[in-house]
């Protein structure tokens, strides 16, 4: 049994001092720490060693560990949600004519298609029923129809665009725009979205035409897609500008 050892009061003073003397320096390397932080120059709305780290992540993230044979999981019409929520209203300007509205796909500089939904609607449909998950936090069962973005590519001849690293959507106002590694957007889980609970889109969920990805947090589900590019240089993103991931992966 070890024997007790009597502390005077001059150690208890002493080592209160001392734990006072820690807890100072440990703030004041804190507040130094992050004052050096915030001094730092920022990149693409992030500072620059956030930045670095979000970019760290998207190469681990995207070269290790996504497979695009692991697929979202699937469930049944009784979990949809009653009311499907509405992640976001960029891009959805109020003067958009439906009416005059087709996509526009550049294959490359100088060959651009003009596609109505009546084509996409031509082409074999599919559902699916997700999770649909929104970096703000919250997620819901949602069930969409429409055209395997893989589908879409075969009927275009868009083999030469897969090859590339990534595939840019843009609003018809260009006021939100997305850009998707294509090994995402080549998931067989990924469509081009023009029904929602069996109906139409609604307009404020991107009518006529919207993109869902079920890899990806809601931020890259752009609604209402007016242009569809392909490049080997990441395209501009919305939320990437303004210091979010790029990648947005799950």
């Amino acid at each position: 049994m070890l024997a007790e050892k009597n502390v005077t009061q001059k150690e208890i003073t002493k080592r209160t001092i001392v734990a006072f003397l820690i807890f100072f320096a440990l703030i004041a390397a804190g507040i130094f720490g992050w004052q050096l932080l915030t001094d730092q120059p920022k990149d693409n709305g992030a500072l620059k060693p956030l930045r670095t780290i979000l970019n760290a992540n998207e190469n681990i993230f995207k070269n290790y560990v996504f497979d695009s044979t692991d697929l979202s999981r699937k469930y049944s019409s009784s979990a949809v949600a009653p009311r499907t929520r509405v992640n976001g209203d960029a891009g959805m300007s109020a003067d958009f004519d439906p009416a005059k509205w087709k996509l526009e796909l550049v294959r490359r500089p100088g060959d651009t298609l003009f596609i109505s939904l009546d084509e996409i609607k031509a082409l074999p449909k599919t559902e699916i029923i997700f999770d649909f998950k929104c970096i703000e936090g919250w997620n819901q069962i949602t069930h969409w129809g429409g055209v395997k973005f893989s589908d879409f590519v075969k009927k275009y001849n868009l083999d030469e665009q897969a090859k590339m690293q990534y595939t840019s959507l843009i609003t018809p106002d260009k006021e939100y725009y997305v850009g998707i590694d294509n090994k995402s957007i080549l998931h067989p889980q990924t469509i081009l979205c023009y029904e929602m609970n069996d109906k139409p889109l609604p307009m404020n969920q991107g009518y006529p035409l919207r993109l869902i990805i079920p890899v990806k947090y809601g931020v890259k589900h752009l609604k209402r897609i007016g242009t569809i590019t392909f490049s080997n240089t990441r395209p501009r993103d919305y939320w990437f500008e303004r210091g979010y991931d790029y990648y947005c992966g799950l």
